[in-house]
């Protein structure tokens, strides 16, 4: 028996502005959004074309203030071959990535954007091998 991986949820304040962020910063498209009014709720799956996994977004209607991340949670990571132009592009889009470091001495191997509800996403540096599967 399996059990492979098919979503993390974040509950989020502002699903546009979530939405918006992982659009541009990783190209993660809507897949499809459920409305649910008499509960007062939105939730909206995002995914990464070709790629089975999903990012689910959850909205409250009534959520003021901003969610506890609590100390347990760390990070989503996604992959990438060009990690110094994709840290390039997050500057420029204005999302104020981390340095790029690594884990020892050497080539830096990963860094970090935050989105608009403070989740960090880790851009980890991939070969061409390691992401095809």
């Amino acid at each position: 028996m399996t059990y492979p991986m098919i979503h993390i949820c974040y509950r989020v304040r502002n699903l546009q502005a979530a939405e918006d962020f992982y659009q541009q910063a990783f190209g993660f498209e809507v897949g499809r959004k459920k409305d649910f009014p008499e509960a007062r709720f939105t939730l909206s799956y995002l995914v990464c074309p070709g790629l089975p996994f999903e990012l689910e977004l959850t909205y409250n209607y009534d959520q003021q203030a901003a969610y506890s991340m609590g100390d347990g949670y760390s990070h989503l990571a996604v992959g990438v071959e060009d990690l110094e132009g994709s840290h390039q592009r997050h500057k420029e889009l204005g999302l104020d990535p981390t340095p790029i470091k690594g884990l020892t001495a050497g080539k830096g191997m990963f860094y970090f954007v935050t989105d608009p509800d403070g989740f960090r996403v880790e851009v980890v540096r991939r070969t061409a091998t390691e992401l095809e599967g």
